[in-house]
């Protein structure tokens, strides 16, 4: 196997683990809710005490990728991460889960930045938005894997037993990097100019700006769609353990097809496909939301999820173009930091919305109108012009050692 392609499946299998760990806690929301008492509003700081720490460590940890490499820093993430999954089924109150999510977040926080860098410097700008994506199905492969057996383990042990089990899953992976993820030779001597050209170039702030939007309805779609299909939709737990996985399914596709005409016959016109895909799965979105079956709604949800998922790989390979090659770990972080904003936001926001109003109609709408602003900023981005990475010449990826 070729040393990319090998980073390439190492990265994947710690992305996979990392959303399994992530989403585990929304299956077992209404479990913990009523175990530890707390309400909606509650529970939304919970899920977004994680995106806190998560935000926080996003861009320290593209820089520390940029100044040493991505190695030392993405087996250091995984550890810590694990520790706090297993930390988490130990929690007893509002602040003691709390603080464990905000250390959960500070772990998987670290990884983002060097795993993107990664991918910019070993696969050239044609390349990066089918690489991004086949990355980037470990976002809902994780959930689609974690939602049948958090159901089994929730059922069989509970929930405390539940992240216990699962962090266990971190430490083989743990295992894998330090065996075969290459060494990098960092050049120090670089990192010194700053982010500040990256960051005057025209199409740099829109798309940080679009990518929080993204994650308002991204993490709200995460964090709280099991917990709207059981109360609002009267699913059992073993039927939202087989429906609740389709939108996953269609948003592995939609990551595939995506990434592919972002790398094919769309290379030009990235901009333009993200904000297409923002647009239609705010549709979807209000068309889940209005639904008169609970089927029809995962239906819904399912191609919503299509489009949420698919933006990615293209999204990605527009941020990794716009970075200069010794800051993209950095620049990288920073987007992925603005994204959390919005992920915290999100996450609050369903949840006081789903309390004020008793249903998540309102939920929906917060998170349509979201999208819609994102897609409007990347379709008015292409408007203007954009980067077409089509055009970019081939880089040649840094050697490792």
């Amino acid at each position: 196997m070729k040393p990319k392609y090998q980073i390439l499946a190492l990265i994947w299998l710690m992305m996979l683990v990392a959303y399994m760990d992530r989403v585990n806690i929304a299956v077992a929301a209404k479990v913990i809710m009523a175990d530890l008492h707390f309400s909606k509003t509650e529970f939304g700081f919970v899920l977004s005490a994680f995106t806190v720490g998560y935000a926080l460590l996003q861009a320290p940890g593209g820089l520390l990728a940029d100044k040493v490499g991505s190695r030392k820093p993405l087996i250091a993430a995984i550890l810590i991460w694990s520790l706090f999954t297993g930390l988490t089924g130990l929690a007893a109150s509002f602040g003691s889960l709390i603080l464990i999510r905000i250390l959960f977040g500070v772990g998987e926080g670290i990884e983002n930045g060097a795993q993107f860098k990664l991918i910019g410097d070993h696969f050239n700008p044609l390349e990066r938005s089918r690489a991004n994506a086949i990355f980037l199905t470990a976002l809902p492969l994780g959930p689609l894997l974690a939602s049948p057996l958090a159901v089994w383990l929730l059922a069989k042990e509970g929930w405390r037993t539940m992240f216990w089990s699962f962090a266990g899953l971190g430490l083989v992976v743990a295992v894998f990097l330090l065996l075969w993820l290459p060494r990098e030779a960092p050049k120090r001597d670089t990192v010194r100019e700053g982010l500040g050209p990256t960051l005057k170039k025209s199409g740099a702030k829109p798309t940080m700006v679009a990518y929080l939007l993204f994650n308002i309805a991204f993490w709200g779609f995460l964090g709280w769609i099991p917990t709207y299909l059981q109360e609002q939709r009267h699913m059992a737990l073993p039927q939202l353990g087989m429906l609740g996985t389709l939108p996953y399914v269609f948003g592995f596709v939609g990551l595939l097809v995506m990434g592919q005409l972002g790398t094919s016959r769309l290379a030009g016109k990235r901009h333009r496909l993200v904000g297409s895909c923002y647009g239609l799965a705010a549709i979807f979105y209000v068309a889940a939301s209005y639904a008169p079956s609970g089927v029809l709604c995962v239906f819904a949800l399912s191609i919503a999820a299509f489009f949420l998922f698919g933006a990615f790989g293209p999204y990605w390979a527009i941020a990794l173009d716009l970075a200069s090659p010794t800051h993209r770990g950095a620049f990288s972080g920073l987007v992925n930091f603005g994204g959390q904003v919005g992920g915290v936001v999100g996450q609050i926001t369903v949840g006081l919305l789903a309390d004020k109003m008793k249903n998540f109609q309102g939920a929906f709408w917060f998170m349509a109108i979201a999208l819609g602003c994102g897609a409007m900023i990347m379709l008015s981005q292409a408007a203007l012009g954009g980067i077409h990475s089509s055009k970019v010449q081939p880089l040649q990826p840094q050697g490792t050692e």
